[in-house]
């Protein structure tokens, strides 16, 4: 397991730009709100800690994970903004489902990349179980919320 002795959380703010002057838009998935409410929360926070202001902080919500993508999109051509986190959860179930939506969504966000000169960061967890989720979205693995929110400030940066 990737984060099993890693701390999401954790990050040296001496060694991150400030992000005072940045602007981010964070489009959150409606889908599993536990989780990706915690995911914000812990995006936000960590772009506050490290000088965003809470003006330059542009929420927009969307249904789904698959939907991350053209949330992301329309955040990036109307807003402008200096990065753009992209949260979601997709907990795999009994159907192939899960493979397309994970799919889907890592490929469109990886294509948005390409596409823009606004770095969309992916925090999309993809988990086999809540329990998983719970654990990366604020719990004893800390949160990959605060994870992207710090690449977010290192990518706006280069």
């Amino acid at each position: 397991m990737a984060t099993e002795n890693k701390d999401l959380s954790a990050y040296d703010k001496t060694i991150i730009p400030n992000a005072k002057d940045l602007r981010f838009g964070i489009v959150v998935s409606e889908w599993n709100p536990e989780i990706t409410e915690g995911l914000f929360k812990g995006a936000k926070a960590a772009l506050l800690d490290c000088g965003a202001e809470e003006s330059n902080i542009i929420r927009w919500n969307v249904p789904g994970s698959f939907e991350l993508v053209y949330g992301c999109k329309k955040m990036v051509e109307g807003q402008k903004p200096d990065a753009v986190i992209a949260i979601g959860s997709v907990i795999k179930g009994e159907t192939e489902h899960f493979h397309f939506v994970c799919s889907a969504a890592t490929q469109g966000i990886k294509d948005l990349n390409v596409k823009y000169d606004t770095p969309v960061i992916f925090c999309v967890l993809t988990d086999d179980n809540m329990e998983q989720a719970r654990a990366r979205s604020g719990g004893i693995h800390g949160n990959k919320g605060t994870e992207a929110a710090i690449a977010a400030i290192k990518m706006s940066a280069l």
